[in-house]
């Protein structure tokens, strides 16, 4: 008898979990871990490799973990923010 009480009770927890998480997603609320690093910064890090940089360096640099450096290697970049980018670039050698 009591386990099917303790039953109903978790089924009912896990019901108004699954109600609060939509209606907070409806509101706009956003879940999971938050991104590390900016699109921008994705880009200036990826640039940075194609130039040679160490990955050691990138993860002092950017204080991230060499696991998550290369997530963002393999990760597509935004082509506007990647012209952005390029154009940056571009500026520091002229």
């Amino acid at each position: 008898m009591l386990s099917a009480i303790s039953q109903f009770e978790t089924e009912l927890c896990s019901e108004r979990q699954i109600d609060g998480i939509a209606k907070a997603k409806e509101r706009g609320g956003r879940f999971g871990q938050q991104k590390r690093l900016t699109e921008q910064q994705v880009a200036e890090l990826q640039a940075r490799r194609q130039e040679g940089e160490l990955i050691k360096e990138l993860m002092a640099g950017y204080g991230i973990s060499k696991a998550t450096v290369y997530c963002y290697l393999n990760q597509k970049v935004d082509s506007a923010t990647q012209l952005l980018l390029n154009i940056h670039l571009l500026s520091l050698f002229f």
